[in-house]
């Protein structure tokens, strides 16, 4: 996923993805977490178009 500056700097950044995970799950709505290039942090989305969905282990 790309991710332009402005986005990046207006979303907020987790160190790890499992704090990414953790808010994720608590929110009302479906998140996905995904890591930055530009800032090398995760941050979330609810975009699904065009992104693999992760296989369930």
């Amino acid at each position: 996923m790309q991710t332009s500056p402005g986005i990046c700097q207006r979303k907020r950044r987790y160190e790890t993805r499992e704090e990414a995970d953790a808010v994720a799950l608590s929110a009302d709505v479906i998140l996905r977490t995904y890591k930055c290039a530009l800032c090398h942090k995760f941050h979330l989305t609810s975009r699904t178009k065009g992104l693999r969905v992760p296989r369930p282990t």
